[in-house]
Parts: structure tokens; sequence; C-alpha cells
């Protein structure tokens, strides 16, 4: 739970796509019939207030160069992997 309580904050950190459809439907001949439909692609940009909680998980302060280049290289690929 907890693992996937920190992907959804990455992906709101992060930013994201999201598809929407939206269909229309009308009677016509005594029949339930789609009139329109439209899908649309919505950009939701990054979040700061989600970065900060990912930033105050963790103590970056104390961390070396080598730790902060790690979790930086880790970050990376989780994001790769949620863009796949």
């Amino acid at each position: 739970m907890k693992d996937e309580f920190r992907k959804a904050i990455l992906k709101v950190a992060l930013g994201y796509s999201l598809e929407e459809v939206t269909e229309e439907y009308g009677v016509a001949d005594g029949e339930l019939k789609l009139l329109k439909r439209r899908e649309t692609k919505k950009d939701v940009p990054p979040d700061l207030k989600a970065v900060k909680l990912l930033i105050e998980e963790k103590d970056y302060s104390c961390m070396t160069d080598e730790e902060l280049e790690r979790e930086k290289q880790e970050l990376l690929k989780k994001l790769k992997e949620e863009e796949a």
C-alpha cells in the first residue's frame, strides 16, 4: 500500500497525460444510439506539493554526492517505467 501511494505521488509530482472520452447518446427509432464521441488528451502539469512530499520523505541533506546520484538514477528509472 505504501509503495502504491508513493507511486501515485510520484506520478502527480512529475505530471502526466490522460485521455478522456465523452459520449453523447440519444433515442432514435426507439433505440439508444451514440450521437457524438469526443476523445481529448489532457496534460496534467507537475504538482509542487507532491514534489515537496517526496522530498520530505527522505532526508537528502546528509546524503553524499554518490548517494544523491543513485537516488536520482532510481527516480529516473521509475519515471521511465511509468511512461512505458
